[in-house]
């Protein structure tokens, strides 16, 4: 009973929120506590949601004081030069952004963070997007699955979770899956070129001095404020509309642009960030570069708690770079929005997570999925674990997967003859898709960030994650991996 009711209530948070009937908060609370009370377990629901909220409060802090710190480093400028290298690569083409979003993400999910990686990614590319009127969900969905790949790294959580639970070495774990990650990662590369094309062939492709054209209209955000984005590339398209398959949020292709210095040189003016705002601190470049490899680096060599580092990081930094009080206050309320919207996100799924839980929901669900496997799969204990992770990883968190089911899977591998390391090594494969779940908080940084809508975004990357994830799966058993 539990099992069904399980599976019942994720289809129908899922369903809720594609079909935009609930928010994604109000979805998170109340399906799970009407669930509660039909297991019969209604009087326990306050137990099992201080549960949730005391093993995701951690996460919320530290997504707080990410926001704030990241915040703080794109107000002072600290990737300018990243942006402006980006967007000289990606100019007015549609290929080339989506391209660009690929390996901008990639490249800052080296630090481990899937919220790091979307606030960069979105603060450098979501001008460009607005500004050429392109589909945010593509942005999302790319930079999305692009860090559910690189997301396995070591230090990035699931392949050390995964270590720990079979009581394996991460190294071993790891290593060997790089040629299949890094397929998975050429599949979102090429994933990104094909979207890219669909967008070109959406809106057209633009030369510079057509985006180039001066705006009207103004707003006071981290970057310069333009708009008509969507008009401008449908007048260079020919009035071409929304792709089909390609949902575009509301407001996509309106609103503030960002896009600076219209009537300047090809690699000068179109910078996204606005390169003469208030908040810039030129001088303090090397200390603000230095900080956060600092901080970077003791994340990785796990120095202190990250929500503690993250703490110590943006108070240092909103100190030194705004020693003004009303300055400093300023900053904050820049970012009030972004933290409010994921810290109730993070809490929100906390009821979720807590109910799973605490009914033994999540339980009955893996003890079934791992019953249902035919006797005669034994031998191949691997590649089932592959294709599980899929699901369980995007309905489960990690935690819940890696300590919860993979002992399970490994011990039924075993008894096959199958290595606990194949089974480890398998047990990545579901990363792409998971870095979409809605149990994951860093996703409702992206989609906050981005504007979008998260069902919008779920309807639009799910297929194309899962895919990412089945290559990789595809590529381990090639290489003799799994």
């Amino acid at each position: 009973m539990l099992t069904v009711l399980g599976f019942a209530m994720i289809a129908t948070f899922l369903v809720l929120i594609m079909m935009k009937k609930l928010s994604p908060i109000a979805a998170l609370v109340l399906i799970p506590a009407l669930f509660c009370v039909a297991v019969g377990q209604g009087a326990q629901l306050g137990d099992y949601v201080i549960e949730g909220v005391g093993k995701l409060a951690p996460t919320a802090a530290m997504l707080m004081f990410a926001i704030v710190y990241f915040g703080v480093m794109i107000d002072v400028g600290l990737f300018d030069p990243i942006v402006r290298g980006i967007l000289r690569f990606c100019k007015a083409d549609p290929v080339r952004v989506v391209v660009g979003t690929a390996v901008l993400a990639a490249i800052v999910s080296l630090d481990g963070d899937g919220s790091t990686t979307f606030m960069i990614t979105v603060s450098a590319m979501y001008p460009l997007y607005k500004r050429l009127g392109m589909s945010l969900v593509v942005m999302t969905g790319v930079a999305a699955t692009a860090n559910g790949v690189m997301n396995t790294l070591p230090w990035g959580g699931p392949t050390a979770r995964a270590a720990t639970a079979l009581k394996l070495d991460a190294a071993d774990i790891f290593v060997p899956m790089i040629p299949a990650l890094g397929a998975g990662l050429l599949f979102v590369f090429a994933l990104a070129y094909v979207l890219g094309r669909r967008e070109r062939k959406r809106i057209g492709y633009l030369t510079l001095d057509e985006v180039l054209v001066p705006e009207t209209g103004t707003e006071t955000v981290l970057v310069a404020a333009g708009g008509g984005g969507a008009d401008l590339a449908k007048k260079a398209a020919g009035g071409s509309g929304d792709a089909p398959g390609v949902p575009t949020p509301s407001g996509a292709g309106a609103g503030a642009g960002a896009v600076t210095g219209a009537g300047d040189g090809a690699d000068e003016g179109f910078q996204g960030l606005d390169p003469n705002r208030a908040t810039l601190r030129p001088k303090l470049y090397w200390f603000n570069a230095g900080l956060t490899v600092a901080l970077l680096t003791a994340m990785i060599l796990e120095l202190m708690p990250i929500p503690v580092l993250f703490l110590l990081g943006a108070a240092l930094a909103l100190t030194v770079n705004y020693p003004n009080m009303a300055e400093q206050k300023a900053r904050i309320a820049a970012h009030a929005d972004n933290v409010l919207n994921v810290a109730g996100m993070v809490f929100a799924a906390a009821v979720f997570t807590g109910v799973l839980t605490g009914t033994g929901m999540v339980k009955h669900m893996a003890d079934w999925l791992v019953g249902a496997i035919p006797e005669g799969m034994g031998p191949y204990m691997a590649l089932v674990t592959g294709v599980l992770s899929l699901p369980l990883t995007y309905f489960m968190s990690n935690d819940g997967f890696y300590f919860g089911v993979l002992p399970v899977l490994a011990e039924a591998g075993a008894a096959h003859g199958v290595s606990p390391l194949e089974i480890a090594r398998a047990s990545l494969v579901g990363q792409a898709l998971h870095m979409s779940s809605p149990l994951v908080p860093a996703v409702y940084v992206l989609v906050g960030m981005a504007k979008v809508e998260f069902g919008d975004h779920t309807r639009f990357t799910v297929k194309w994650a899962a895919l990412t994830s089945l290559v990789v799966l595809a590529a381990g058993v090639l290489f003799g991996i799994i």
